[in-house]
């Protein structure tokens, strides 16, 4: 059983990761880093796609696995969510790096060059991600709750953002007069950490029984800090913005109808 969750859990995170590199290979088409209004959608769009999938992809499942467990519903779910957000917050204060855009270094001070701490920044997004692919395939190939087909659905709606997210790396070093294969490595490996951190949430989860839903909540309470912590804000970057607005509610709407269809 465990050799089928590991399985899949490598192909779902194996994919999200195809979607960054893919993504990252922009910079070989476009010459031009993306216009300010367009880092605002795609930002605002993986937003929404990591909000959707975090209810109805992490808790509901988790609420529904810890019930039939004989559990409290409100101990693992809340317990899990909180310890999430509070991994992501320690990770924000201690792993140096930089958002794109910002000439502001983050994290516990460094030497690092301006390109590193970029990729940095957008591997802290993928994290729970890959998490959150990993577990939910894993959980699918337990037959706890959570049906294949969801789960697929989940890794699709993370693909569909992190398509963009890896040019939104690539491109920006490009700019910044980065070689345009050095832009391309960089974008594809702030990708990597998903599949790595997938697995490992999935051998925690297998090595303990009944910690599955404490684990899904842990996922979702990272990506909900990484949201609110980071996308949000610099999806409207310091004033209001409409594209970013509408696109994060386009990105909760995409990925709420491929729950249902997938479901």
């Amino acid at each position: 059983m465990l050799e089928q969750q590991i399985i899949y859990a490598l192909i779902g995170t194996g994919a999200t990761c195809l979607a960054t590199v893919l993504g990252a290979a922009m910079v070989f088409v476009f010459k031009k880093d993306m216009g300010e209004k367009m880092q605002k959608m795609f930002l605002g769009f993986a937003a929404g796609i990591m909000i959707a999938a975090s209810v109805w992809s992490l808790l509901i499942p988790a609420m529904d696995m810890a019930t039939e467990q004989g559990q409290i519903p409100a101990l693992p779910v809340g317990i899990g969510f909180v310890a999430g957000g509070a991994f992501l917050w320690a990770l924000d204060r201690l792993l140096p790096h930089m958002h794109i855009g910002s000439g502001e270094q983050e994290g516990l001070p460094c030497h690092w060059r301006r390109s590193t701490m970029v990729v940095f920044a957008v591997t802290l997004h993928n994290i729970p991600e890959g998490m959150a692919v990993g577990l939910a395939l894993a959980a699918a190939a337990m037959g706890e709750t959570a049906s294949l087909s969801a789960a697929i659905g989940l890794a699709v709606g993370m693909a569909l953002q992190n398509y963009p997210e890896g040019a939104s790396v690539s491109l920006p070093l490009r700019s910044c007069g980065v070689g345009k294969w050095k832009a391309f490595l960089y974008g594809s490996l702030s990708g990597v950490v998903e599949p790595i951190f997938g697995l490992l949430a999935v051998l925690v989860s297998s090595a303990v029984v009944g910690i599955m839903p404490w684990v899904l909540s842990f996922a979702a309470g990272a990506m909900i800090y990484v949201v609110v912590e980071e996308l949000i804000p610099e999806a409207h970057l310091g004033e209001h913005s409409h594209a970013g607005t509408i696109s994060v509610m386009v990105g909760f709407l995409v990925m709420m109808l491929l729950d249902v269809m997938f479901a």
